[in-house]
């Protein structure tokens, strides 16, 4: 009997066990949820429903049968706003969309587009697939983040021409070099690499490929849109854009 006793007490404390490690792994799945912007339903030839376009020319093509993000710069001249500019900027900033719209008109010299359905990243990570397909002058791309309603913001981009991953900050329509990853990693144009940066109060860290390039404490938390980022007559591809938190 006592044995029967033992055996019993035995099964309730794997129960319990197992119950605690259940409960412990739902709540690690709750608190790093990842959202992941589906292009899958895109129309090719117009502009994306998941992206606003605000500087540049941004459009959805087909890539071997998969919807992508592109932005064309060959089209693109220095200072001009993607259209519609007004109705992007009311749709993530509402009713101090004003100063926005000022700052933009006034210094729109990079390309970016803006994911809509994120209104603010302060934790976490954000990961993109981009594909590097042409430019004379630059070959970049790039994840905005930090995004102000005043036009603010800080973006990290690989840059073909130079073959590096790059930290800069955009303040009063004022772009400066903050840190550059280290070492150069030549990447192959036409073929999908990753982009990814971690983002932990002020710890700020870069991958390319799974190869962390980038170390950097920033000034100030960050919190703010986010997006994908250009450079002049750089065409370049994205697909995957992904955020956890």
């Amino acid at each position: 009997m006592k044995n029967y006793f033992r055996l019993i007490s035995l099964f309730l404390l794997a129960a319990v066990t197992v119950s605690v490690v259940a409960q412990r792994g739902s709540k690690n799945s709750v608190a790093s949820k990842a959202v992941r912007i589906d292009l899958s339903q895109e129309k090719p030839g117009r502009e994306s429903v998941k992206f606003l376009s605000v500087v540049g020319n941004w459009s959805i093509v087909d890539d071997g049968g998969r919807k992508v993000l592109a932005v064309d710069g060959r089209k693109w001249l220095r200072g001009q706003p993607a259209g519609g500019l007004a109705e992007k900027a009311r749709a993530i900033y509402g009713a101090r969309n004003e100063e926005f719209i000022d700052n933009v008109k006034a210094w729109a010299y990079f390309p970016y587009a803006v994911a809509k359905d994120i209104p603010d990243f302060q934790n976490g990570e954000i990961s993109i697939r981009f594909k590097i397909v042409a430019g004379q002058l630059d070959e970049c791309a790039g994840i905005l983040f930090n995004l102000k309603p005043n036009g603010d913001y800080l973006t990290v981009r690989f840059n073909g021409m130079e073959d590096n991953v790059v930290l800069w900050t955009f303040n009063k329509g004022t772009r400066k070099f903050v840190k550059r990853g280290s070492p150069n990693v030549p990447l192959a144009k036409n073929q999908w690499h990753t982009l990814q940066i971690s983002v932990h109060g002020t710890n700020l860290e870069a991958l390319l490929n799974g190869q962390h390039l980038l170390d950097f404490t920033l000034s100030e938390p960050v919190s703010g849109r986010v997006g994908v980022w250009s450079k002049t007559d750089s065409v370049s591809y994205f697909d995957e854009f992904t955020v956890t938190r």
